[in-house]
């Protein structure tokens, strides 16, 4: 009996009379067949592995990088809105809108009402708007269910949170400049965004496209876009205040994004000179600022 070699018995087997001439056993065939097959040995399989492994570690830095700055631009986006927000209000009442109305502890019994919901119609939020009573306290009951609406354009999307809400209230992760603490002691208030005063134009003198409006403050504890306790003074290093603290930070690498006073929106790197960010900071300080 003649025994073929693997290749030979499947152009044969292909034909059936030709394989019976043969007398071929296709049991034997098989086997030997099979002792020939050959896979992926265990040192091949972990090598491949390990290829695909150093792979996935070398583009997932890519990825995240991609995705953050994506957030970033994004972030960059809804704080142009907040700013044409701004400018929109100015054109109509011929003035930026109040920091905060009627501060607490300074009125005890203070509305203490925020920028942001003053500016709400000219974000296109006009009905959130006209469900706030402006009459009584932000934080009185008949304002909860306006208060509670979470408004995405106050939201960075770099910030980690499991809830868009903080003691019922929708949040906010940006602030207005109430003025500096860097090198003063901010009194009186040297900002854009002050308290029971309406800023306008003509009283930036340091120039609207050299002065900060509105930045980011991310996940900061009185971040309600309602309350008006989301101001503050400069008084750290970008991204280095303690959490307890009103200033500027954020999630992005490297710094914040800010709004100015002429609309535009800029990146501020968190290794800025601290004399340049407290000049930034005031409206009429005439210092002299180069580009940064």
């Amino acid at each position: 009996m003649r025994f073929l070699d693997c290749k030979r018995v499947t152009q044969l087997c292909d034909r059936p009379a030709v394989c019976s001439t043969h007398f071929i056993r296709p049991t034997r065939i098989s086997a030997r067949c099979r002792s020939r097959s050959r896979g992926f040995t265990l040192v091949e399989l972990l090598v491949v592995i390990s290829i695909i492994g150093v792979l996935v570690a070398l583009l997932l830095p890519a990825v995240q990088a991609a995705r953050e700055a994506a957030r970033r631009m994004q972030c960059h986006n809804r704080l142009h809105q907040i700013g044409l927000g701004l400018q929109n209000y100015h054109a109509a009442f011929n003035q930026f809108p109040m920091g905060v109305i009627e501060p607490r502890p300074l009125w005890p019994q203070g509305k203490e009402f925020a920028w942001s919901a003053s500016v709400l119609p000219q974000m296109e939020q006009t009905a959130v708007w006209e469900q706030i009573d402006f009459g009584v306290a932000y934080d009185d009951p008949k304002n909860a269910a306006a208060a509670a609406v979470v408004i995405s354009t106050f939201l960075c999307p770099s910030t980690p949170r499991s809830d868009n809400r903080r003691q019922g209230r929708g949040v906010t992760d940006y602030g207005g400049i109430y003025g500096e603490r860097i090198v003063s002691t901010n009194n009186p208030p040297s900002g854009v965004m002050i308290h029971d005063r309406a800023i306008r134009f003509r009283d930036i003198l340091d120039g609207t496209s050299m002065t900060v409006m509105v930045s980011e403050d991310a996940d900061f504890p009185d971040g309600q876009w309602i309350s008006g306790k989301n101001l503050f003074d400069q008084a750290f290093a970008i991204n280095q205040a303690p959490r307890f603290e009103n200033d500027m930070r954020s999630f992005h690498p490297q710094g914040v994004n800010a709004s100015f006073a002429d609309g535009s929106v800029r990146f501020l790197n968190e290794s800025m000179d601290l004399n340049v960010l407290a000049a930034i900071c005031t409206r009429a300080g005439k210092e002299v600022v180069s580009e940064f």
